[in-house]
């Protein structure tokens, strides 16, 4: 071996060797609520109108994720697409409670720092969970309610309606049904939630969930939706989760956190943490509904035990689903 081509080896050897790092996986997903649906009762039409918004909502999402978006950032916009919808029981779409009004609920949670907030009965903010966010970043406290939570919206600049905007005629029958066939509401009426799930370019994890909670409700009922734990649970150690469902079951059991605790105390995958609690735990118990979650790595699950759970979702390796009927969905 001459020395010109030991001195080449060793210079190709020295040299150094540049690892073009792959890109941070990216996820996201969202549900529309579970248990208020059935394959009966839902039209063709109305079938596709809850597909293109769920597709709709979580090409938005993904695309603002791939943008660089923070995660926090893409969960209250996406959230706002469906609260904006009348199609779903958020926001304008929202069920009546007994007395014929709006108490709505929403929580978002990030999971790098663990900062949560929530707002619980408010009737006056157009968008519950950016009021949610409002109470994060803006004051010491995590969970406001009624008309304090109201007042503090407003005092910062969001968009506040009467509560008449909320309203639709499909809602309001549907309060007008309940109270003509039961006489009292009962405890398992018709509930719906919406919720999203994301990890981020910078990995970080955020959950957040708004609803109207469940038709013809009383007495200033509150459910798991604004409940940290419960139907909201984010921490970049284990998972973020939003929920779905009979929420008195979901903060018997804090679903949410429970899975996140499964995950990072057990070492279950996400997706046999999510199905240990929805179809073992909480039907125990007599509960129904589901969960969207997702974990570092990308990883989604779409859990429910009930007939149909309006979701989509983009997975770490860019495969969408987006479905309302059918098997759980995790990927």
């Amino acid at each position: 071996m001459t020395s010109v081509i030991r001195f080449l080896m060793l210079a190709a050897l020295a040299a150094p060797i540049w690892v073009v790092a792959a890109p941070p996986p990216l996820a996201i997903a969202l549900h529309g609520g579970a248990g208020t649906l059935t394959r009966s009762v839902i039209t063709p039409d109305q079938e596709a109108a809850y597909l293109e918004t769920l597709d709709r909502a979580v090409e938005f999402g993904h695309q603002s994720l791939t943008a660089g978006a923070a995660g926090v950032d893409v969960v209250v916009e996406v959230i706002k697409i469906l609260e904006d919808s009348p199609l779903f029981n958020a926001g304008r779409g929202a069920v009546f409670t007994w007395s014929g009004s709006h108490e709505l609920d929403a929580a978002i949670m990030r999971g790098d720092t663990l900062d949560a907030g929530s707002v619980a009965g408010v009737t006056r903010v157009r968008n519950p969970i950016v009021a949610a966010r409002s109470v994060m970043e803006e004051s010491p406290h995590v969970l406001l309610s009624g008309t304090g939570a109201d007042q503090f919206a407003a005092e910062r600049g969001l968009a506040v309606v009467d509560n008449h905007y909320f309203s639709t005629e499909r809602r309001w029958q549907a309060l007008q049904n309940l109270r003509a066939a039961e006489g009292a509401p009962p405890l398992d009426a018709k509930f719906g939630t919406v919720g999203v799930v994301v990890l981020d370019q910078q990995g970080n994890l955020v959950a957040g969930t708004s609803t109207g909670g469940m038709t013809g409700k009383r007495w200033g009922r509150i459910g798991d939706s604004p409940l940290i734990g419960s139907g909201t649970y984010a921490n970049n150690n284990s998972c973020a989760v939003s929920a779905t469902g009979h929420g008195e079951y979901f903060i018997r059991l804090q679903v949410a956190s429970d899975i996140c605790a499964r995950v990072a105390y057990q070492g279950l995958d996400l997706q046999a943490a999510a199905a240990q609690v929805i179809y073992e735990n909480l039907p125990a118990l007599g509960g129904t509904g589901g969960v969207v979650a997702v974990d570092p790595r990308g990883n989604v699950a779409m859990v429910f035990n009930t007939e149909g759970m309006y979701r989509a979702s983009i997975n770490g390796r860019g495969e969408k689903a987006v479905a309302i009927f059918g098997a759980d969905d995790a990927n």
